[in-house]
């Protein structure tokens, strides 16, 4: 696999290691085979190991002495509690840009909303990831933003990007929680973030379901 420029190594390895799950080839309980992540990915051990600790430090991943790294459970509830948490986590940044929106905020704001209106296809959850920068890098300490960081990993913008009701629930929402902003209201804005949340892992399940990824039993 080639390697990104500018991206890190272990941020790569991450990636991969996620992915496999995404896509069945790895699943809850399985054994992390190492060397054949380094070799696949032409990386060295390192950042394999890197990658490994941070997706334990994450709760994706569980290690055992002298017995490897291993996938962990890996079920439906498992992923309604990942967007739980993420939208408790984005609600928390949000909330504070509703409490205190400065005119330079709200101005970037709005020009990240136009770009999601004029955006079409992937380039739309892109146009979504440069609003939510705006309000995480200004309202969001560093333990928050590290908490929403490893948070966003689990399921990549490009995971989602496909579904057909995609460019129409994410118009609404972020419709929702711009005017929630703007209008000085941190609850609208926390609630803006739950309802996405709420049909993101929808569609998402459904999505796993169809992929036999999600082992439920």
């Amino acid at each position: 696999m080639a390697k990104k420029y500018g991206v890190k190594e272990k941020d790569l390895v991450v990636s991969h290691i996620i992915d496999l799950v995404l896509t069945g080839k790895l699943r809850g309980g399985d054994r992390i085979d190492r060397d054949a992540i380094a070799a696949e990915l032409g990386v060295s051990r390192l950042p394999v190991h890197e990658a490994v600790s941070q997706l334990e430090h994450d709760g994706f991943v569980v290690t055992h002495y002298r017995r490897g790294a291993f996938v962990e459970r890996f079920d439906e509830a498992v992923v309604r509690e990942h967007h739980e948490l993420y939208a408790m986590l984005i609600g928390m940044a949000s909330a504070r840009a509703a409490a205190n929106p400065t005119p330079r905020v709200l101005a970037d704001l709005a020009a990240a909303m136009q770009a999601i209106r004029d955006a079409q296809g992937p380039a739309v959850g892109e146009a979504a990831v440069v609003f939510r920068k705006i309000i995480v890098d200004e309202y969001a300490g560093p333990r928050l933003r590290a908490e929403i960081s490893a948070a966003q990993g689990l399921l990549p913008v490009r995971f989602w990007t496909d579904y057909d009701d995609y460019t129409t629930e994410l118009m609404v929402s972020y419709e929702a929680e711009n005017t929630a902003i703007r209008n000085r209201d941190p609850d609208a804005a926390r609630a803006a973030c739950a309802d996405r949340s709420a049909w993101h892992v929808d569609a998402v399940l459904a999505e796993l379901a169809a992929r036999g990824v999600l082992n439920n039993g």
